[in-house]
């Protein structure tokens, strides 16, 4: 099975690009996107100067609990720059969604509880909400991860989307909130 169909076969729908989108992502913008594969996982991430971006991270079911997806994300902490990822929300009827958001919190990453993420899939037409999770080396705060999500989104998520999938993707500032008056992460109790 190739990477790119172990990430279909793992992630919904709404939440992939399509394979053209990835391997011109790959392509052309080679100088920041980029794809670490291996037997039993794909990790496509983002690097720019100041932060990385994690697109996917899969880690087959033959792998989990054996330290890969600890290892992968130490490999990107190393590099000394915020991570950011987007999470799916905690789904009480799907034991994967909650042992995700476990895993994240143990390997030191927050909720930025005051950026909302809310965009319509181009491939369904249903709007999918994500939480965004960041760590970082310093104590960045959660207006810096909203304006690098938004670069995201921007360079990466919307790229050529109207010549991939005939249809534009919402404007950035539809899709991404700050909300001001949430409290922050070291304001609350987990």
């Amino acid at each position: 099975m190739n990477w790119y169909e172990k990430l279909n076969q793992y992630f919904p729908i709404e939440e992939m690009k399509s394979k053209e989108h990835m391997e011109l992502l790959l392509k052309e913008k080679s100088d920041i996107y980029h794809k670490d594969e291996g037997k039993n996982h794909v990790m496509m991430y983002v690097e720019t100067d100041d932060f990385i971006f994690v697109d996917y991270l899969f880690v087959s079911k033959d792998a989990r609990g054996q330290g890969l997806g600890k290892r992968l994300l130490n490999q990107l902490k190393e590099k000394g720059k915020p991570i950011i990822l987007e999470v799916e929300p905690l789904d009480y009827e799907d034991s994967d969604s909650e042992k995700r958001l476990r895993f994240y919190e143990r390997e030191g990453f927050k909720h930025a509880e005051s950026i909302g993420y809310s965009r319509r899939s181009l491939a369904t037409n249903e709007v999918n909400e994500l939480e965004i999770f960041y760590w970082s080396p310093t104590d960045e705060s959660e207006e810096s991860i909203y304006e690098k999500m938004k670069h995201t989104y921007e360079t990466i998520h919307t790229y050529k989307d109207e010549e991939l999938y005939g249809a534009s993707y919402e404007d950035v500032d539809q899709v991404l909130t700050f909300d001001e008056s949430k409290p922050k992460q070291e304001d609350t109790q987990l």
